[in-house]
């Protein structure tokens, strides 16, 4: 009984470690060398639904499928575990960041509350930036106060 909950602890942990690895990579190699893959995400530059953007879905899943590999064909719960973090984290990102926020699919349009409104204000800000440099708010899920104080603020005025 105790195994399990170590393991779901580990899921918990990689889950929020994926927030802080996203940030980096988002900061450091996608608004650096990897720029010409995401740069399409900033400057639309095409009428395709797909983004060249879109490959780093494909990097950030190697990790996490050969996790799940090592976990499922050999028995190793500890990279299992961390598998099934690394792709509960993708999934979050793929509903919050492409659903969400850019609605590449027409849903969850409207809403009213106050973290996802944050969530929603921090990566505008992020987009107002459209070259690489002096970027702003490289997380998914961990949004700077200020933003939670600005919905305040207008909630009450």
């Amino acid at each position: 009984m105790f195994n399990w909950i170590i393991y779901v602890l580990i899921v918990v942990a990689t889950f929020i470690t994926m927030e802080a690895v996203a940030w980096l990579t988002h900061k450091y190699i996608m608004h650096g060398i990897f720029w010409f893959l995401h740069k399409d995400h900033h400057q639309k530059d095409h009428p395709s639904f797909f983004e060249r953007n879109d490959f780093f879905f494909l990097i950030f899943a190697i990790p996490g499928i050969i996790c799940l590999a090592l976990g499922s064909f050999y028995g190793n719960n500890i990279a299992l575990a961390i598998g099934i973090g690394i792709t509960i984290y993708g999934a979050a990102y793929f509903f919050v960041h492409d659903i969400f926020i850019h609605q590449r699919f027409k849903v969850l349009r409207n809403t009213n509350h106050w973290y996802f409104k944050a969530i929603r204000r921090a990566h505008k800000m992020h987009h107002k930036h459209v070259n690489k440099e002096y970027g702003e708010c490289f997380g998914m899920l961990w949004v700077p106060f200020k933003y939670y104080r600005e919905n305040k603020a207008t909630k009450t005025s």
